[in-house]
């Protein structure tokens, strides 16, 4: 079942076509994500390369000492087609997070296949709203889960590109 979704997903990131949307080739997005499975808000930011390809990262930190941590990732978009305001594409996720809890620090990495959209109004074209949806596999401390994903405006990311 992991092989067949991964080759799915591997052959919408060679295969999809771009069209035309917002360019935003070359355009630094930089604003909010809360994707960390340790709950971590996190600074979001993204640069278009190309017209099919982009790339991201989160950064989170909280010094509390329970329900503190951090959490690093970066992020690769293959964008799967385009609409005036709107571009539809798949993306990858990998971070390291880490949690403080009452008996510890737990520690683990988290791994998303998402497919998602991110659209902008017309007019308003530097702000960008995202959602996303697909699988997450993640680890903290000893334990490992695969789970569905939805992310929505908020939690995906709102980008303002310089």
């Amino acid at each position: 079942m992991y092989r067949t979704l991964s080759l799915v997903l591997v052959s919408l990131l060679l295969l999809a076509q771009s069209a035309f949307a917002t360019d935003r080739r070359g355009r630094l997005g930089v604003g909010m994500s809360n994707q960390l499975k340790n709950d971590q808000p996190a600074i979001h930011f993204k640069i278009q390369k190309s017209s099919s390809f982009a790339f991201g990262g989160l950064a989170g930190v909280s010094t509390r000492d329970v329900g503190g941590g951090h959490g690093f990732g970066v992020k690769v978009y293959r964008n799967l087609f385009d609409e005036p305001q709107l571009t539809f594409y798949t993306s990858v996720l990998a971070a390291l997070i880490k949690e403080k809890t009452l008996t510890g620090d737990d520690e683990g990495f988290q791994f998303d296949l998402t497919v998602g959209s991110e659209f902008s109004f017309a007019g308003l074209q530097s702000l960008g709203f995202s959602f996303e949806t697909g699988l997450s596999f993640n680890k903290i401390n000893s334990e490992f889960g695969i789970e569905t994903v939805g992310y929505h405006f908020i939690t995906a990311g709102i980008l303002f590109y310089l």
